[in-house]
């Protein structure tokens, strides 16, 4: 724009991180949005259940082994979801389902992450005999079927118990949600591992990462600092996606026997109910499944649109 002294001046646009022009791409999409919203309020169930049993607060929504009613009454406007065998709220049962579903797949997803991030990163940077050795660990554990290898993992882990006393840890045992979560963790980081190796064997002959290693930085140092900082988008991606995998791995395992058995979950809800159902009593599986599937599709349409926003490849001028 031309001024009094005839020179021109422009005004500067001020353009937005990555994070915000992502952030900016997610908010335009509105089913995404809905599907936020839908896991915030799962979310925040968890939350609450976990803060009334770490304060005095007990509230009668969460009561789930307090007796309501008569045995198998249907849904009414006293109980909106029926009660069960022993007259116990069915409503009660899935809220407090959803922390065990939740809590398990959160705890998998890190420590799935935890585990084939890193080896995923050294494989791709490191190459030769460390990627040979990574390639192969993850080539084996993908050659067993996956539900098997969680049941031999949750088998081997029950009822376990570790002594940390040398480490100021004291004596650690493993039972219901523990060994849920441990077994589908430490099983679970094939995927990302193969993935990250991917990315980061394109990563590591870029520019950026040349003019790191002409500067003498340390290989730890460009691995952490400027290698998986550039792929985080597919650790985030893959943390979403991944949480609705871990969420019926955990049901699995409790319809099994193998998860936790003094409180309710989802699996524990409809192992009981498959029992039920040729009687006519269909409210608790009905249920346990319709939790399941409003979280499972909430967090895949989420899921796919962060992916669409996260992806650099995706975005357009």
């Amino acid at each position: 724009m031309n001024n009094a002294a005839g020179t021109i001046k422009f005004n500067a646009v001020k353009g937005r991180s990555y994070w915000l022009d992502s952030l900016h791409r997610l908010r335009k999409r509105p089913l995404a949005m809905c599907a936020a919203f839908v896991i915030a309020v799962y979310i925040a169930v968890v939350a609450f259940i976990y803060i009334s049993q770490w304060t005095s607060i007990k509230p009668a929504l969460l009561q789930w082994n307090q007796q309501v009613g008569r045995e198998y009454e249907s849904p009414s406007k006293k109980n909106l979801l029926g009660t069960d065998f022993l007259g116990r709220s069915v409503l009660r049962k899935a809220l407090y389902g959803a922390k065990v579903s939740i809590t398990v797949a959160f705890w998998a997803s890190i420590i799935s992450l935890a585990i084939g991030v890193p080896l995923g990163a050294a494989a791709g940077y490191f190459g030769k005999f460390i990627d040979d050795i990574i390639v192969w660990l993850f080539t084996t554990l993908s050659s067993i079927p996956y539900i098997l290898l969680i049941l031999a993992f949750a088998l081997v882990l029950k009822d376990k118990s570790f002594d940390f006393t040398k480490f100021g840890l004291g004596k650690i045992e493993l039972s219901g949600i523990s060994t849920v979560y441990l077994a589908i963790g430490l099983t679970s980081w094939v995927d990302i591992c193969r993935l990250i190796r991917g990315e980061v064997m394109k990563h590591k002959q870029r520019e950026y990462i040349l003019a790191a290693q002409s500067y003498g930085c340390g290989n730890s140092r460009i691995i952490f600092r400027h290698l998986i900082p550039n792929v985080f988008h597919l650790i985030i991606i893959n943390f979403s996606l991944c949480f609705v995998g871990f969420i019926q791995a955990e049901v699995i395992l409790s319809f099994l026997g193998l998860g936790e058995k003094n409180c309710p979950s989802w699996g524990t809800m409809i192992d009981t109910a498959r029992l039920d159902l040729p009687k006519g009593y269909w409210w608790e599986m009905t249920a346990a499944t319709a939790a399941i599937f409003v979280i499972s599709l909430a967090i895949n349409i989420f899921g796919d649109a962060l992916r669409d926003s996260l992806d650099p490849k995706l975005k357009t001028r």
